[in-house]
């Protein structure tokens, strides 16, 4: 069987993102302050990456990703590589439980393109380490990001200014998205995973507090994010696989959103056009499993239930019986196992050592060689 026919998910798996090493960050601090050169910094990116690529896989992953070593953050560095859209610092970041971010964020300076996007190069850089029951993925965030990113604070101003129409502001981002899908296929991916915090913060309280006197549903805000998905999936190569991974803020071990996924399941789990869903489950932040009620019978559940916000390892029997539980709603041949998030969704990376990181990796791996027997 060649990999273009193997893709993720795998029954123990990961989101994506990995602890950045000490060098790296020293690495990238340097760049900024101008006493290394782009070429240089992306030397030792490739050395460290070859390195992480090399230890997934002696940790037993069938899925490599690059731990998105290249990044600051899991989602703005994607969106700053569309044409028409430019990389700007805000007064203030994302307010976390308990910390704020750093501040970065995007403004438009034209109409959107998806053409020569970096992250393809940075695809094919992954790609090489292939073989055969091994796959790269690539993770990105998803449209409904970008298009709330492109709303966040101030940013609705500029958005606006150059798209008076919404309906071309929301084709030409599922258009930006369609282009880099179609460069990622013939760069040889074969599964990309659209990660999106999008439906986390509309089953949140806390944001309809903010949302308070305004038009804002939670049926509009669901339907909205749905359909952009579903545009920029629209079309997609044939034999490429697009999963999604849905959490509610990795940042420093905090976390943004909290809520169940029951209101948004007749739209998310229903109707995205998705293979799998990623979903985080590490705490009670994220409710039970009665929402996966919603997900139709071809699809695929990756059950996010080992957290990577602290460093203790979860009850074995514990995750076992979670595992069983969710098989109430979703049969047991179609769901997986992951930890909930990256260990890294920022530079900044969780509270927890780089060996903690690999001993979740294999607690993962050991709960699922005893659930569906050894892959």
């Amino acid at each position: 069987m060649s990999n273009n026919s193997i893709h993720a998910p795998f029954r123990a798996d990961i989101v994506g993102s990995f602890l950045r090493p000490a060098e790296l960050k020293e690495a990238r601090a340097r760049f900024e302050a101008g006493k290394i050169s782009a070429a240089e910094l992306r030397a030792i990116e490739d050395r460290l990456i070859t390195e992480l690529v090399a230890r997934q896989k002696a940790h037993g992953l069938k899925v490599i990703t690059d731990g998105e070593f290249r990044r600051s953050y899991w989602h703005l560095d994607f969106m700053w590589g569309f044409q028409g859209v430019e990389h700007i610092e805000l007064e203030h970041g994302y307010q976390f439980h308990g910390e704020e971010t750093t501040k970065g964020s995007l403004r438009l300076t034209g109409r959107i393109s998806g053409h020569n996007h970096p992250f393809v190069e940075d695809y094919r850089f992954v790609h090489q380490f292939e073989e055969p029951g091994i796959v790269a993925k690539q993770t990105i965030p998803a449209p409904a990001q970008f298009l709330a990113e492109l709303y966040r604070g101030d940013n609705g101003k500029t958005t606006d200014s150059v798209y008076p129409d919404r309906k071309q502001l929301i084709e030409d981002i599922a258009e930006a998205y369609r282009q880099v899908l179609r460069d990622l296929y013939e760069a040889g991916c074969r599964t990309v995973q659209f990660d999106d915090c999008t439906w986390g913060m509309i089953v949140d309280k806390d944001f309809w507090k903010l949302m308070a006197g305004s038009d804002f549903t939670v049926e509009g805000e669901a339907q909205k994010y749905l359909d952009i998905n579903n545009l920029a999936i629209e079309g997609k190569p044939e034999g490429l696989v697009v999963n999604t991974h849905v959490c509610r803020g990795n940042y420093h071990s905090t976390y943004a959103c909290q809520g169940s996924y029951e209101p948004v399941g007749p739209y998310l789990f229903a109707g995205e056009n998705v293979d799998a869903f990623y979903l985080e489950f590490d705490d009670e932040r994220s409710g039970g499993f009665e929402p996966l009620r919603f997900i139709p019978k071809d699809k695929k559940v990756v059950l996010g239930l080992i957290t990577t916000k602290r460093s203790a390892l979860e009850s074995r029997e514990e995750l076992i019986k979670r595992i069983f539980e969710a098989e109430k709603y979703v049969s047991l041949d179609r769901l997986y196992l992951s930890p909930q998030c990256g260990f890294a969704s920022c530079e900044i990376g969780n509270k927890l050592t780089e060996e903690e990181q690999w001993a979740k990796i294999d607690l993962v791996q050991s709960v699922a060689n005893e659930v569906w027997g050894k892959q």
